[in-house]
């Protein structure tokens, strides 16, 4: 009977550490599932191609004819 009841405690304790790997597994695969808000440029989303989505995109890389200072 003693076999019975250590059997017992190594099934219950198996069982427990399972169930909690799968508590943990869960929770970490739901927690890094979705969607992602990614800061676009704006007004590029109807631009027919990329050229023209970089030329139309608002809040981009300032052009280059923008006058340049350089410090010494």
């Amino acid at each position: 009977s003693t076999y019975h009841a250590v059997i017992g405690g190594v099934v219950a304790v198996i069982v427990f550490l399972l169930l909690s790997l799968l508590i943990v597994l869960g929770h970490y695969l739901i927690r890094h599932k979705g969607t992602y808000l990614t800061h676009e440029a704006k007004g590029s989303d109807d631009a027919p191609d990329a050229d023209t989505a970089i030329i139309n995109a608002e809040g981009g890389q300032p052009s280059s004819d923008d006058k340049k200072e350089y410090f010494i």
